[in-house]
């Protein structure tokens, strides 16, 4: 199709610009939270003695603004470029994408407002109050509309891998929050749960890990299957790998979430099934990492040269990684030795900074120049130079809270002969305070990556270099 024909699909890049923007911006924010909270596990006093800045208040203000805001716009972002560019048309309705991108917003500053203040559901990435909640589910079902919308107009009759897990991930998401989110309101900012006791657990943690294996998994898996064929100028390596990859995927991770209810009031057959289904999980993950891996066959020697592939293949190594360990930690022997202590937390680091960011930055490094109608982005030494912050900070990060937690739970097992502890809480806390040093430090240079992005990413937006007429969006096949 050359850039003169008149039939050039009209694409919205508009909204996705403003969504990769503030997706760099929230990533910021979130993370520098992340590290204060860090740093304040090592000296307290950075609580400043401000009610609003203590770690119980700050920490979820950390993990909403790290998975909604900075991974939220991200998804906005490449899934309304992805179903425009697969789909050859453009979105179902730009009212509606600006509703989604302002309305986003709203909720974001809503919650970081809320959240120091101490209104809170006390639900792990469900904190907020009942009135955030129904205007998440109105922009979330915004969502849906536009890019369902969309497919349905497409001009091509195949719908591309990559949009079936942004449409599993859109469906799935709105289903588990409405069903977790169910409270009765006392007043504007406190409501209950209609759930009660066991089921109110297994109700959030039925959300809780399908938050991070729908928001955080099948979203991104969404992300490679299109963004690291592109960049790396090659096809899938197996697109029937890719269908069944999702179909296993979303057929199983649905069941995973009792694996968080080990040894609690619980029946013990549910939490067996969290556990054999996380460990079954294990496979169709593997299959989409070797998927994904693969498809630079023949293009490996781009590595040396391309830090933006770089990124999206090795976050594919931290979902790997993150994907084995995670079934492992499920089993519940092991599970006995790691639950309440910071391998969990290393787990979850691995899989968000190592998997979930670094494909978005990847994503974001490829899409940022094209939807700016740059021919690149200002500095490819510059993404080079956040590809080391990033790797170095996540190592630093994620193997000081393993070797902190498997030493915090074998610590934890270690009795005297009368059968009282050996160790007590201050003196494990003591012990750890090395390891945590560590964390923040990595912490440190994973924020320093996102600074140098923000940088490269203003400086592209503002350069002169346009791309040539020839290498026109509208022009190209997807």
């Amino acid at each position: 199709m050359s850039s003169t024909s008149s039939t050039s699909p009209k694409y919205n890049f508009d909204v996705v610009k403003y969504f990769a923007v503030m997706a760099v911006v929230w990533g910021i924010v979130g993370m520098s939270v992340g590290v204060l909270i860090a740093a304040q596990l090592v000296w307290p006093e950075l609580n400043f003695d401000s009610p609003y800045l203590t770690f119980s208040r700050i920490r979820p203000l950390h993990t909403n603004a790290v998975i909604f805001a900075f991974g939220g716009c991200a998804l906005f972002a490449t899934s309304y470029y992805v179903v425009q560019r697969t789909c050859q048309t453009g979105l179902f309705s730009d009212r509606l994408a600006w509703f989604t991108f302002w309305g986003w917003q709203v909720i974001i500053l809503a919650a970081a407002i809320t959240l120091p203040l101490g209104y809170t559901t006390s639900k792990e990435y469900a904190e907020l109050e009942w009135p955030i909640d129904i205007l998440i589910a109105v922009v979330w079902i915004a969502y849906a509309i536009v890019f369902f919308g969309t497919i349905v107009k497409r001009k091509t009759s195949h719908i591309y891998v990559a949009n079936w897990f942004y449409g599993g991930f859109i469906l799935t998401v709105a289903v588990l929050h409405i069903g977790n989110s169910m409270a009765i309101p006392v007043n504007m900012m406190k409501s209950y749960s209609i759930y009660s006791g066991a089921v109110d657990a297994m109700m959030q943690w039925w959300y809780g890990h399908n938050a991070v294996g729908f928001f955080l998994t099948a979203g991104f898996l969404g992300m490679m299957y299109y963004f690291v064929p592109k960049q790396a100028e090659r096809p899938v390596y197996s697109y029937r790998l890719s269908v069944v990859h999702f179909w296993a995927l979303v057929s199983l991770y649905i069941w995973a979430g009792p694996h968080h209810l080990h040894y609690t009031a619980l029946p013990d057959w549910t939490q067996s099934l969290g556990m054999v289904m996380s460990v079954i999980l294990f496979v169709p993950s593997w299959g989409g990492m070797i998927n994904g891996i693969m498809t630079l066959s023949g293009a490996w020697h781009k590595l040396r040269t391309d830090p933006i592939l770089r990124f999206l293949i090795v976050s594919l190594s931290f979902y790997g990684m993150s994907t084995f360990e995670g079934p492992m930690m499920a089993i519940k022997s092991v599970n006995a030795l790691s639950h309440y202590t910071d391998w969990t937390v290393g787990h979850v680091h691995s899989g968000a900074l190592g998997w979930v960011a670094m494909v978005s930055i990847g994503s974001l490094y490829h899409l940022i120049p094209k939807v700016f109608g740059k021919e690149q982005m200002y500095s490819t030494k510059l993404i080079n130079t956040h590809f080391w912050l990033a790797t170095i900070g996540v190592v630093l990060y994620i193997v000081a809270m393993w070797i902190s937690g498997v030493m915090e739970g074998m610590m934890w097992r270690m009795v005297n002969e009368d059968g009282t502890l050996m160790y007590s809480f201050v003196e494990i806390v003591e012990k750890k305070m090395p390891y945590n040093i560590l964390r923040w430090i990595g912490g440190c240079f994973v924020v320093t990556g996102m600074l140098t992005m923000l940088y490269n990413v203003v400086k592209t937006i503002k350069s002169d270099k346009r791309a040539d007429a020839t290498n026109n969006l509208a022009a190209q096949p997807a």
